[in-house]
């Protein structure tokens, strides 16, 4: 497909090469919503990409819905999104997609009750529900419940273990007046492909969550989650499958608590997507909320997740760093990242205060410099970009 070589992104879902970053790139379009947040993304055995984010007045409203949208095969632009959820009384948020055996798409989400005065929010009442296509996205099942237990929360989607078990990141919200600082990581397990689950806990894993569950070699996993404390990206490592996990610890990358995505990549390098930005005095125990959600970095480790030698941003908002960033950036958040059959990987994120979502494609070389283009190499250390 030819694309234009155009500065700037357009509502209307076109794809256009950015000289500058040597990426393609795309806003997918918005519809008729207000707001868009938390994409998933997913590429069907025709070869086409959906995205799903939640949309409508502003998160945690009653109106909040699931939508999804296409790009076909050979085309050059995002089609316009369609809504798949519609609970008129909850609102449905984070979701995942994922390709079961059955050839069915899966669509998992949170469900939680509408606001109320006086709460920040109503996440402690979310269940887990799922939708199912059989018709690469074209047409829904209606929503059935995957997890009953109020609390419930997911952003990753299912993982499959070289083993064929199923493994299924969540975390338990809880009514905290210190907002949202009691949430442990949760692990849902499945060994007859999502017939029945059962719940591992993680251990000291309070405030850490969005668990990314990455499979190093068999049966050894590592898990990077977020912080509630807006300190660091943490992991948690396994080595029996799930059945286990460590202690939660800090690595090397900061985290701003907010959403990240990591994956094994088929080289055999792990991929962080996240905002390489931190609260300046974190306090343990205690959740933060910076705001600081720009720029949006991917990071790579050759070591299963030891060290980032090579991180590069690729969102870099409206350029400023410091103090400044709060203040005169937009915000980039959230981000999903995928690998696609032939390779590329594929980055979708919330867009400039979650007025839509921006989709790019690019290679993993592209994060690791070449003699074409080195701009926008991060320095973690110094915080200095070249």
């Amino acid at each position: 497909m030819e694309l234009k070589h155009i500065q700037g992104l357009t509502a209307d879902g076109q794809l256009y090469i950015n000289d500058d970053m040597g990426t393609i790139e795309a806003m997918v379009p918005p519809g008729q919503y207000n707001t868009a947040h938390a994409p998933a993304l997913l590429e069907l055995e025709n070869g086409d990409m959906l995205c799903a984010w939640f949309a409508g007045s502003f998160e945690g409203s009653k109106d909040i819905s699931i939508v999804c949208a296409r790009l076909p095969k050979g085309k050059t632009a995002w089609e316009e999104p369609v809504k798949v959820s519609c609970d008129s009384e909850r609102s449905e948020q984070n979701p995942s997609l994922f390709m079961g055996p059955d050839k069915a798409i899966w669509l998992i989400y949170t469900a939680q009750l509408d606001r109320v005065e006086g709460k920040d929010n109503m996440q402690f009442t979310s269940i887990i529900r799922c939708q199912k296509s059989f018709d690469n996205g074209h047409t829904w099942s209606d929503a059935e419940v995957l997890f009953s237990r109020e609390g419930s929360f997911c952003r990753q989607p299912i993982q499959v273990l070289e083993n064929g078990r199923w493994i299924f990141g969540n975390w338990m919200c809880t009514d905290s007046k210190l907002g949202l600082t009691g949430d442990p990581t949760v692990l849902q397990i499945s060994d007859d492909e999502g017939k029945t689950w059962r719940a591992v806990e993680m251990p000291n894993s309070y405030g850490r969550v969005h668990a990314n569950i990455v499979e190093l070699e068999k049966g050894h996993l590592v898990s990077f989650m977020r912080s509630r404390f807006a300190d660091n990206i943490y992991s948690s490592e396994s080595f029996d499958n799930g059945d286990t996990w460590s202690e939660p610890v800090a690595t090397v990358l900061p985290n701003n608590n907010s959403s990240i995505s990591a994956l094994k990549l088929e080289s055999g390098r792990i991929a962080i997507a996240y905002n390489p930005t931190s609260t300046p005095v974190p306090t343990e125990g205690i959740a933060a909320w910076p705001g600081l959600r720009c720029p949006v970095a991917v990071a790579l480790s050759e070591d299963g997740g030891k060290t980032w030698p090579m991180i590069r941003l690729m969102e870099r908002g409206e350029g400023f760093i410091g103090d400044e960033n709060t203040t005169n950036n937009k915000q980039y958040e959230y981000p999903y990242l995928m690998q696609s059959k032939d390779g590329k990987l594929h980055l979708a994120f919330a867009y400039k205060n979650r007025i839509g979502v921006k989709y790019m494609s690019f290679t993993e070389q592209d994060v690791m410099g070449s003699k074409r283009e080195t701009v926008g190499l991060y320095n973690p250390t110094s915080g200095e970009t070249r």
